[in-house]
């Protein structure tokens, strides 16, 4: 990370928020880019002790340990590449780049770790956890303060703008990036260091004791009659129904309003700040992103229903939740453009027509929440036992016919299997 910081500095294009202060004071007073570092970081680690009081433990105190390492880190990483310089702005702007990377591959390490925080990140976890507000904007707000901080301090004392460029804005933006990109490929490391992944249970194999009823899940276009289908499926079978239910339930375990679910389940985020508050959470390791909540959330209620009793579940990428439970049925029903816009208006009581991009963008958004949690493609045909084409059929009924019929008897009824026979399609 040090390095990181040096390598910014040198590209003359902007430092990173964290740094911008400590910079911008390094041209004014006579300390080092790292010194002030340790003081900035200094007063954070004073305001937790401030927040917390008796709370405050020797693990919030080791920040100054990481801190003051980090600092004097800097200082010798300004001298190691004092005598490298970026005149042309393309050798700047990829000096910027190899500075995030190097920042984003420090984080990850840090966070791997698990012994602390750069002060910065554990202010802003102390205050998530104390005041009960969202990591990933209370992260946001700290590194916009700096900058603030950094443009004011910059035009009282120099009387010009030094520090905060182009390259404050591409670190903002990349950092956090990277070090989930890390997270996702660079896998060994939490092996080696023994580290639970948060949710990596979600998709792991049911236990063998809970495999013994059938559910059938529902994947499906927006406006392909998935959730009629999946109704008529357990009407006529006499069991379980979930698709709405899911989300009183989930609003009942997770703390979460109706509308925030219903709004936010089974897709990502969609604006460029809502990706910034996401990607924030890479910075700690015992802060999940609400998205990620929510998945895990589901994915348990989804596992207890499946294990209570026989069931039909729609969406929320069941299929894949009860990946490899033998007496799970999964089914994606779709459906062709005009079929969908007719339904969404006539059943759905959207009153305005629905265009052929707005559905491709519905679809995108659970094929993109899909690969996210899951890894695979939400529109690949082999992560199912059957594909229906809703719009061959004059009604949900007759489809829910052919989908039963075409349930093996050894998954629609699992009980009545003979003993060391496999359960599966």
């Amino acid at each position: 990370m040090a390095f990181g910081v040096a390598f910014s500095v040198k590209a003359n294009l902007g430092v990173s928020p964290i740094s911008c202060i400590p910079y911008i004071y390094s041209l004014k007073f006579d300390l080092t880019i790292g010194e002030l570092t340790i003081l900035m970081n200094s007063l954070f680690v004073l305001a937790q002790f401030l927040i917390l009081r008796r709370k405050f433990t020797l693990l919030h105190l080791s920040q100054m340990l990481a801190v003051t390492v980090f600092g004097f880190g800097i200082d010798l990483a300004m001298m190691v590449i004092d005598d490298i310089n970026a005149n042309a702005y393309v050798w700047q702007l990829l000096m910027c780049l190899l500075s995030c990377v190097l920042i984003a591959f420090g984080v990850f390490l840090l966070v791997k770790a698990k012994l602390t925080y750069l002060p910065g990140d554990g202010l802003a976890v102390v205050v998530s956890d104390t005041f009960n507000k969202p990591f990933g904007k209370l992260k946001v707000t700290l590194d916009s303060s700096m900058v603030i901080v950094g443009l004011a301090s910059s035009f009282l004392f120099l009387h010009r703008l030094e520090g905060i460029r182009e390259g404050t804005v591409i670190a903002a933006l990349l950092v956090g990036s990277l070090v989930r990109f890390y997270n996702s490929r660079i896998l060994r490391l939490d092996a080696w260091l023994g580290n639970d992944i948060p949710g990596r249970t979600a998709l792991e194999p049911l236990p063998e004791g809970l495999n013994r009823y059938l559910v059938v899940t529902i994947s499906r276009e927006y406006g392909s009659g998935g959730h009629g289908i999946g109704q008529a499926i357990a009407r006529k079978l006499g069991i379980a129904f979930y698709d709405r239910e899911l989300i009183d339930i989930t609003a009942q375990q997770s703390g979460f309003t109706e509308d925030y679910i219903r709004e936010n389940e089974q897709k990502l985020a969609g604006t460029l700040l809502d990706e910034l508050y996401m990607q924030n959470y890479a910075y700690v390791q015992d802060k999940l992103p609400p998205s990620d909540v929510l998945f895990l959330v589901q994915s348990k209620i989804i596992r207890d229903v499946g294990s209570r009793g026989p069931c039909v579940i729609v969406g929320r990428c069941a299929n894949f939740v009860l990946k490899r439970n033998p007496n799970c049925f999964n089914v994606f029903v779709h459906a062709d453009e005009e079929y969908r816009r007719s339904k969404i208006i006539h059943e759905y009581g959207v009153e305005s027509l629905v265009s052929g991009k707005e559905l491709e963008k519905l679809d995108r958004e659970r094929a993109n929440y899909c690969l996210k949690y899951t890894g695979e493609d939400w529109r690949d045909a082999t992560n199912y036992h059957l594909t229906v084409d809703s719009s061959l059929y004059d009604s949900d009924e007759e489809i829910a016919d052919r989908i039963i019929a075409m349930i093996p008897e050894d998954i629609l009824h699992p009980e009545t299997a003979p003993a060391g026979l496999p359960s599966a399609a």
